[in-house]
C-alpha cells in the first residue's frame, strides 16, 4: 500500500485491473485503517479517472449480494453526497413520489457520511428493518411499488470502510461508486453528481452499462435538482441546461433545502413533504426531480408533463400511501 499512495500523491493513475484488485484487497481487510483512509484522501486531492472508477466499480459488483428484480423493470434516484449541503432527504422523496406514480422503485442507500441524514437514516427513522431477503423485496414491491437496498447488507467492501468513512466526515470515492453498485442493476437511474468533472465522469461511464440514464448537476454545486441555479441534465439522446423557470418552478434559496441538524429534524422534514406539509421550496425541489426521473424512463413526455405526473402523485396522497404500505411490509 506504501508504494500506491506514492504513486497516486504523485498523480499517477491506477489500471482498471489494479483499482479493483486494491479494493479487493480493502474488502478482505489487507490494509489497516490508516491506509485506508490516506487512500481515501487522495481522491480529495485528484479526479478519479474514468478506468480507476470502472476498476472500483468491477470490485464491487464482482463481490456484491446479487439481488435479481430485473422482471420489475425498477428506477432508481440517487445522489453521489458530498456536496457540502446538508439538504433533506430529497431523492428518497423522489424516489416515493415516483412508487405513488405507478412506477417501481428499488432505493440503493446508506447511512449519512458527509451529512446529517443518509437514505438509511430516514428508512430506518420509520421503524424499517432492512433486509437481503429476496421474497420480502418482492412483496415490498407488489405492495408498494418501493423496496429499499441498504448497501452493507449487499456491498461486504461498504460495511468494511463505514466507520472510516464516518470518521473522516468528508466525501470518499465510495460516495462515487454507491450510486453504481445499486446490487439489482437497475433498469433506469437519475443520479445527482456536484460537480461538472463528475458529471462527464459519470455520463461516459454510463453509456458503457446498459442503464439508461440521466446525469443531473446544478451548477452552484447541488448533487441533485435544488432549483436554487440553473442545472444541467444528461440523457442517452441530449444534454441541456436548464434554468428553474424553463420547467415552470420559482427559483429558491439554499436555506430553503436546510436538512436540519439532527436526523430526526431530517425525517420531519422528509414526513412533511410527503404529507403535503412541506415548504414550497422543499415541495418543488422534490417534484423536480421526480419529474425527471420519470422522463429517464419515458423520453417521449415532455418535462412540464413529468412534473405534472409528479405533483399529483405527491398532492393527491399516492406518494404517502406508498410509504405506508412500504412501513407496513417492512416494519
Amino acid at each position: 500500500m506504501k508504494d500506491i499512495l506514492y504513486r497516486l500523491i504523485e498523480h499517477q493513475y491506477l489500471g482498471r485491473e489494479e483499482a479493483k484488485q486494491i479494493l479487493a484487497n480493502i474488502a478482505e481487510g489487507k490494509y489497516n485503517s490508516e491506509q485506508v483512509a490516506a487512500l481515501l484522501t487522495v481522491y480529495l486531492m485528484r479526479s478519479i479517472s474514468v478506468e480507476e472508477l470502472a476498476g472500483f466499480r468491477d470490485a464491487l459488483l464482482d463481490m456484491r449480494l446479487p439481488v435479481d428484480l430485473s422482471d420489475y423493470k425498477p428506477v432508481d434516484i440517487v445522489g453521489t453526497g458530498g456536496d457540502g449541503k446538508n439538504t433533506f432527504n430529497i431523492s428518497t422523496a423522489a424516489c416515493l413520489v415516483l412508487a405513488g406514480a405507478g412506477y417501481n422503485v428499488v432505493k440503493h442507500g446508506n447511512y449519512g457520511a458527509t451529512s446529517v441524514s443518509g437514505a438509511s437514516n430516514v428508512i430506518e427513522q420509520h421503524g424499517v428493518k432492512f433486509t437481503k431477503d429476496v421474497g420480502k423485496l418482492r412483496e415490498s414491491l407488489d405492495r408498494s411499488r418501493f423496496a429499499f437496498l441498504h448497501a452493507p447488507l449487499f456491498n461486504p467492501a461498504m460495511k468494511a470502510v463505514a466507520s472510516i468513512r464516518k470518521n473522516l466526515g468528508v466525501r470518499t470515492f465510495f460516495n462515487l461508486l454507491g450510486p453504481l453498485v445499486n446490487p439489482v442493476m437497475p433498469a433506469y437511474q437519475l443520479l445527482g453528481v456536484y460537480n461538472l468533472t463528475l458529471f462527464r465522469l459519470y455520463s461516459y461511464t454510463y453509456q458503457a452499462t446498459g442503464t439508461r440514464f440521466g446525469v443531473v448537476h446544478s451548477i452552484d454545486g447541488y448533487d441533485e435538482i435544488s432549483l436554487t441555479s440553473e442545472f444541467k441534465v444528461a440523457m442517452p439522446e441530449k444534454e441541456k441546461v436548464y434554468t428553474p423557470e424553463m420547467i415552470g418552478l420559482p427559483r429558491y434559496k439554499a436555506e430553503d433545502l436546510w436538512g436540519g441538524d439532527t436526523p430526526e429534524a431530517a425525517c420531519a422534514i422528509f414526513d412533511d413533504v410527503l404529507s403535503n406539509r412541506s415548504t414550497a421550496a422543499r415541495r418543488d425541489c422534490v417534484l423536480a426531480n421526480a419529474g425527471f426521473a420519470i422522463q429517464v424512463i419515458c423520453p417521449e413526455k415532455n418535462i412540464t408533463d413529468c412534473i405534472a405526473e409528479a405533483r399529483e402523485s405527491l398532492l393527491s396522497g399516492k406518494a404517502l400511501a406508498a410509504m405506508k404500505k412500504f412501513i407496513e411490509v417492512n416494519g
